[in-house]
């Protein structure tokens, strides 16, 4: 640092990369002094001449305004107002065209001066040092200065930086050929630069202020230091005349040799850099209670007869100064708004001076050309030797017109500072910086956009977020947290949970209960103290032991049912035991029923077919007697087996229980019934046989009905006594009575059997049939009877004996069923 600073006291200069030398063409304005104009017929105040956002307007149409009032106060970050350059009357607020190339409207305020330049109260200052930091930071701002050497920036902002300042830099280099108005400014107002600069110096407190002057100003570097002599902290730097020198990055360079970083700013290593009018502006300001209200502004050119520098009031239109200073317009004439390098032509005359106007240029066509027509690149490079910041102008320039946006950032567009020198040396005339400065403003207005998307969309999830917050804020509107417990609440929790614990080590079935409560307790209660949760482990335990007695009551359970299947059960398993039996005998008779209609109905619908189809007939009908026999044994085997597992069973339900099973007997007798008649009456659908067949067949029929309607009778018999002597004998009776009734029902049913096959074999029967009927049949009379010849009387008589005998059958099985 001592070293840099012995460099920079030595008078060492760095060069910076690039760089050229166009004509000067300053010694047409710099050769008078400074004049002032007469006051214009209007003045047009845009309220927008910085960098940053418009004030808050503080007047309105009509109005008669002071010079030096405020027409606007500052509503925002970087905002500064702006003042009234004379006095009169406010005739209108409107959008006028702005000092840009495009000449977009802008707000303005347009004032008709009185002529009588009347002053606002100002407030004066002669000792600055006296004022506080930001005394001087708000007077600075409240003057409505910014940056008057072309960026415009709001000098309060730069004033008050919080980053540590070694260098502070004066750029009064002022390399723009034409420009002469620092020039003069400094030979006319050395000392109150001085002071601005000493004000600086009071707010930024830097090590050294260096003063950069190119060495085509002479007179400017005497002034300089002859005011600069008192304060050895300013140093007046001579640096050699090279455009663009006055660049800040290039400045900075040449004085300190330190550079700034690609997208960063000169705080960023210690540095501020200054204007010579700001400082002039900022003085005024400080000592005199001026605001911004009136700069310096050279005109010049070959169409001007009185080329000079002029103090301008704000908002006069650039054709009053051309007026003023004798303006002859050749055909196609252009005015620019700065210098040849750097500077727009404008698209009209009727546009107001603004606080980074600097010069106001007229030139013919010599002294300017216009441009020729654009052509091929023929990459010499010329432009990539004079970039004073390093960069690759062809390729920026081949990506501005493809709109490679992303690649331009990469290679460092906003790096440029647009000072004309590619364009200058391209022998191909290409407008390389309109290129760079269009592709500037799309990328400024994407990041725009982009801005706005992210600030809509950080809108959107803070409502939806608030929305979320709400809403649960309603579902838990309701929802309090309960009081907190106070110690005794807790104690008498925990002896309850002890006194549950006790309990449960006990085994009882209460206790297992009352932990349960407990538990549920004491986790509502562990929500609000972690310190009254149960132990798991007592819980474990009494889970262990309900499940010990749950297994001991299943033995238990099992050995009892085993000695209940010997055991006498209660009547609600002999009433079930009673029903099975029902059923069972229900399904039996059904069955006897089906099976005797299909044996009688058989021989009917075949009376003329022969014996062959007979004797098949007959044993299908057999077949399905037997089945329904089978049936029934299995039925009878049921009902006599009941009673030995219901010993004890009470004399009204068995009662209940006979009842039942007669009236299934008494069904079963009347399908028999039914049986017979069928036997009885197909000897009589016989007609081709004689009536010798037909008596030995009746005779035969009624034997064999009267033998199954007895055994019939016995077996019902046997099963209505059966429940009714189980009640009081012990098991071993009631097995034998079982047995009994078994048998008898067996025999009935071998004897139905027999009944059945004899009816087939009855209408197969020729002569033989005396000699089977002889040995199936108890009654001898009728055999006699049937063996002799009979008349035709004897056949009548035969006819009628066999339809009394079906009569008495039918009459001796209805008694049996009364019997029964």
């Amino acid at each position: 640092m001592d070293k840099l600073l012995e460099q920079i006291k030595e008078g060492t200069v760095w060069p910076f990369p690039g760089g050229i030398h166009p004509p000067q063409q300053k010694s047409l304005s710099n050769s008078v002094n400074i004049t002032r104009l007469p006051l214009p017929d209007k003045l047009i105040v845009a309220l927008k001449q910085h960098i940053g956002a418009n004030g808050k307007l503080l007047v309105e149409k009509g109005q008669h305004v002071l010079k030096g009032q405020a027409l606007t106060t500052p509503a925002a970050n970087w905002s500064v107002p702006v003042h009234a350059p004379s006095s009169g009357v406010i005739t209108d607020i409107t959008p006028m065209p702005s000092a840009h190339p495009s000449a977009l409207p802008e707000l303005s305020v347009i004032i008709e001066p009185d002529g009588k330049d009347e002053w606002v109260a100002l407030n004066k200052n002669n000792n600055p040092t006296e004022l506080s930091h930001d005394e001087l930071i708000n007077i600075i701002h409240q003057a409505g200065i910014s940056g008057m050497g072309g960026a415009g920036f709001p000098t309060y902002v730069k004033a008050d930086t919080k980053q540590p300042i070694e260098f502070l830099i004066v750029n009064a280099v002022e390399c723009e050929p034409y420009i002469t108005a620092d020039d003069v400014l400094m030979r006319e107002h050395a000392k109150e630069v001085i002071q601005g600069i000493e004000i600086m110096q009071q707010l930024l407190n830097p090590t050294l202020c260096i003063v950069g002057i190119e060495d085509n100003k002479p007179e400017a570097i005497v002034a300089m230091k002859l005011a600069a002599e008192h304060n050895s902290k300013i140093i007046i730097q001579t640096v050699p005349t090279v455009y663009p020198s006055g660049g800040e990055k290039q400045l900075i360079k040449l004085l300190t040799n330190r550079e700034v970083p690609s997208g960063g700013i000169p705080a960023d290593i210690g540095i501020l850099v200054q204007n010579t009018g700001t400082l002039f502006a900022i003085q005024q300001a400080v000592y005199e209670g001026k605001p911004l209200i009136e700069r310096i502004v050279t005109v010049t050119g070959n169409t001007i007869h009185k080329p000079g520098n002029v103090w301008a009031l704000l908002g006069t239109e650039i054709k009053h100064l051309l007026d003023c200073q004798g303006f002859s317009p050749v055909p196609q004439q252009s005015v620019v708004m700065g210098g040849p390098m750097m500077g727009f032509t404008l698209p009209t005359v009727r546009i107001g001076i603004v606080k980074t106007t600097n010069c106001i240029l007229a030139p013919d066509h010599k002294e300017l050309a216009e441009p020729g027509p654009e052509k091929a690149c023929i990459r010499c490079s010329a432009c990539a030797d004079a970039c004073p910041a390093s960069l690759l102008p062809q390729q920026l320039q081949w990506f501005a017109k493809s709109k490679e946006y992303d690649k331009l950032q990469e290679h460092n567009l906003f790096d440029c500072i647009e000072c004309g020198a590619c364009a200058y040396v391209c022998p191909s005339e290409i407008p390389l910086v309109q290129y760079y400065r269009i592709a500037k403003v799309e990328i400024k207005e994407q990041q725009a956009d982009k801005i706005k998307a992210d600030r809509a969309k950080e809108r959107f999830d803070a409502r939806k977020e608030r929305l979320d917050r709400e809403q649960e804020e309603r579902q838990n509107r309701h929802k309090r947290k309960p009081a907190a417990k106070s110690a005794d609440e807790k104690q008498k929790v925990a002896e309850a949970l002890a006194r549950v614990k006790n309990k449960s080590d006990n085994g009882d079935e209460k206790s297992a209960v009352a932990a349960a409560i407990a538990r549920a307790k004491a986790k509502k209660l562990g929500d609000q103290s972690a310190e009254l949760e149960p132990d798991n482990s007592e819980v474990a335990k009494e889970r262990a032991l309900r499940k010990e007695q749950a297994r001991k009551y299943k033995e238990q359970k099992s050995q009892t049912d085993e000695s209940a299947a010997t055991a006498p059960v209660d009547d609600k398993k002999s009433a079930v035991a009673a029903a099975i039996a029902r059923a069972k005998a229900k399904k039996a008779a059904q069955a006897l029923d089906n099976a005797e209609q299909a044996a009688s109905e058989e021989p009917q619908t075949d009376a003329p077919v022969d014996d062959k189809k007979a004797a098949v007939a007959a044993a299908i009908a057999r077949a399905k007697a037997k089945k329904a026999a089978k049936a029934l044994d299995g039925a009878e085997q049921t009902v006599s087996e009941e009673p030995q597992s219901d010993t004890p069973i009470d004399d009204k339900k068995a009662a209940v229980a006979a009842a039942i099973a007669r009236a299934k007997a008494k069904k079963a007798a009347k399908a028999l019934e039914d049986a017979e008649l069928s036997v009885s009456e197909e000897p009589q659908s016989d007609t081709p046989a004689d009536d010798k067949k037909a008596a030995v067949a009746a005779a035969i029929a009624r034997a064999k009905a009267k033998k199954a309607a007895k055994a019939l009778e016995e077996a019902e018999q046997t099963v209505s006594e059966a429940p009714q002597s189980a009640a009081p004998v012990d098991d071993k009776k009631a097995a034998v009575a079982a047995a009994i009734a078994r048998a008898k029902a067996k025999k009935a049913a071998k004897a139905l059997e027999d009944t059945e096959q004899t009816q087939p074999q009855e209408l197969q029967a020729d002569s033989a049939a005396p000699k089977s009927a002889e040995s199936n049949t108890d009654d001898s009379s009728d055999l006699i009877n049937a063996d002799k010849p009979k008349s035709a009387e004897d056949k009548k008589k035969a006819a009628v004996a066999a339809a009394i005998a079906r009569a008495k059958a039918k009459k001796l099985q209805k008694e049996g069923n009364n019997q029964s």
